[in-house]
């Protein structure tokens, strides 16, 4: 194959077998050049590291105005902390102009002045709340119990929607209830931000029934929440089987009950996926999540429940329709997991990537050094007969 006829439409790999059976060749792997680590402006918190530390690294394109505005988010730490648990202090943006920045913390001066510049949502503005208006949830608070202060915020997503801004995030395992929520801009992108009316008292959603230890089943609800939206109409898409159409105010979910399932090809054996996210692109539906690979025998890596972590992967299946079914499973990047795509202003194709320091890979010293980071990678389609999307291979 050409090297043009590769860069319109570059092949499929073959299907690894069995089904299940991980891709790691390094051509799937975020690298030197298919992708980048993102400048963010430093927050106080991440001054002595010298760049920003985040995990489920969230980027986006979108047009306001007839102008690009890239959005970016994740999850951040407190100062003086070495991760987002068991408390954090909130979700912080950045915009910029183009992808090669530079990348400033949104201007959140002006709605609290005495606040970190950039933090559009935290435990803390509770003391916000008023008639008619609901900052922070009264199951969304710090608390405390004999180890300490308790509640954190992670995998905040921020999306454009009919002329208005939103940011989808959940609260942490070690909250009051943990669970996805949705947030409202009364402004601009920097807010500030209110709580959506249907999670006044809870997260999205039914209990899960089951918890990850340590967590009461009794407050934990999905988790990972996300946005997509086509056309004028918005669905949550929820960890990691459920999505629910929102209501044409924004201000809860349509089924509030039993949500829909994703038709999805699993898994003969099923692992815990996270991170679920969907993108239209070329009239197809990719369904991401992420998954753990696991040593399954010598040179052998698999999306199994058991076996030693390695990489924490993206996944994509496609279909015909947002709500499937679902094609089968392949291995979109390695150490790619926890992700979003999107579509630059260009019309480029990229995912975000954070290299997760919690177990495998990037767990390893002295990786740990260069895990937790807001990077960026392109992706390539396989054309509209194939209907693939990888990381950018080697030609």
């Amino acid at each position: 194959m050409s090297a043009s006829a590769y860069q319109a439409h570059p092949p499929n790999w073959p299907e690894k077998e069995p089904y299940g059976t991980a891709d790691v060749r390094e051509d799937l792997w975020p690298r030197g050049d298919n992708s980048r680590v993102l400048e963010l402006e430093l927050s106080p918190r991440d001054e002595e590291l010298g760049r920003t530390w985040i995990r489920d690294t969230y980027v986006n394109c979108f047009v306001v105005d007839g102008t690009p505005v890239y959005v970016a988010t994740g999850t951040t730490r407190p100062a003086g902390r070495p991760g987002p648990a068991p408390w954090n202090d909130g979700i912080f943006v950045w915009i910029a102009d183009s992808l090669d920045g530079p990348w400033r913390l949104v201007d959140t001066t002006g709605i609290r002045p005495g606040a970190d510049k950039g933090k559009v949502w935290s435990p803390e503005f509770a003391g916000e709340n008023g008639p008619g208006r609901t900052v922070v949830a009264p199951w969304q608070e710090y608390w405390r119990d004999e180890e300490g202060k308790r509640g954190n915020v992670w995998a905040p997503e921020v999306h454009y929607f009919r002329g208005s801004w939103y940011v989808v995030a959940c609260t942490g395992d070690h909250s009051r209830k943990v669970g996805t929520f949705l947030l409202k801009s009364e402004g601009g992108v920097e807010g500030p931000y209110r709580v959506a009316e249907g999670n006044l008292d809870k997260p999205f959603g039914d209990l899960v029934g089951d918890a990850p230890p340590g967590v009461d089943p009794e407050v934990y609800f999905h988790i990972d929440g996300g946005l997509y939206a086509e056309g004028d109409n918005a669905w949550l898409v929820l960890h990691n089987d459920l999505h629910a159409r929102f209501q044409d105010d924004m201000e809860d979910i349509v089924e509030k009950t039993d949500l829909p399932e994703f038709q999805q090809t699993r898994y003969s054996e099923e692992p815990y996926l996270e991170g679920a996210h969907v993108l239209k692109h070329e009239g197809k539906y990719y369904l991401v999540h992420a998954a753990w690979s696991r040593e399954s025998g010598r040179d052998r890596y698999a999306y199994a429940l058991k076996g030693k972590q390695y990489q924490y992967d993206a996944i994509i299946a496609v279909s015909d329709a947002f709500e499937g079914p679902y094609s089968k499973r392949w291995t979109a990047g390695v150490g790619a997991g926890h992700n979003n795509l999107f579509v630059d202003a260009d019309g480029g194709l990229w995912a975000t990537f954070f290299r997760n320091p919690a177990a495998g890979y990037w767990a390893d010293h002295p990786r740990i050094e260069d895990s937790a980071v807001p990077g960026v990678v392109r992706m390539e389609w396989t054309g509209p007969e194939r209907d693939r999307i990888y990381v950018q291979r080697r030609k």
